[in-house]
């Protein structure tokens, strides 16, 4: 099957308005790698099928498998460890001391695209820490958001390789993440507390 130049267009077209993507002729070879799977799960023969049914049919439902199809969901534990080391140091302290964020009322924080879950539950031990270092009780929730539903499922379940968790600080490790019963899978998975505190949503 070729994707033609024509619903290469029509798709990277709806793509970058859809999600702001930018799909230019260099990611044609991978957009059709990406949507052969889809093509033979619906049962279809060409890409023209396809977008014949995604915009002129009843192919509203695909929308979703389109979008995890185009998106790569990049993230890290503590990725841009110096972000958090700003939210501790000047933010959370300036927040509390104008508006009472955390104390006298909840901080809310927003996570968007979150992509796996790794951000939203750094935040969760990072804030933890923070509580405990202010020796106060510091009340805060986190919404966490991402286009895609594949990684929102991953997410939620908050299971994940030993080898991703690699950048938590072993006291966080050990204090935030439960190692499988089963030692063969190397799994961990964000204990309960802070699972809690995080709500995803598409």
């Amino acid at each position: 099957m070729t994707l033609e130049t024509r619903d290469f267009r029509r798709l990277s077209t709806f793509i970058h308005d859809a999600l702001g993507i930018k799909m230019p002729e260099a990611k044609r070879t991978m957009l059709a790698g990406r949507l052969a799977k889809r093509l033979r799960a619906l049962g279809m023969k060409s890409y023209r099928e396809y977008c014949d049914y995604l915009f002129e049919g009843d192919g509203g439902s695909e929308l979703v498998h389109l979008f995890d199809v185009v998106t790569t969901n990049k993230t890290d534990f503590f990725r841009e460890p110096g972000h958090f080391d700003y939210l501790t140091g000047t933010v959370l302290p300036e927040l509390s001391r104008r508006t009472g964020a955390g104390k006298r009322r909840p901080l809310h924080l927003w996570s968007a695209g979150c992509s796996t879950g790794e951000e939203p539950y750094t935040l969760t031990m990072v804030l933890r820490e923070h509580s405990a270092a202010v020796g106060d009780d510091f009340s805060f929730s986190i919404t966490a958001t991402d286009i895609s539903t594949r990684a929102l499922e991953t997410a939620q379940r908050a299971i994940y390789p030993h080898e991703r968790v690699v950048p938590v600080p072993p006291p966080l490790r050990n204090k935030y993440l439960l190692r499988s019963r089963d030692r063969s899978r190397d799994l961990v998975r964000v204990v309960p507390e802070n699972r809690r505190s995080v709500s995803f949503r598409r």
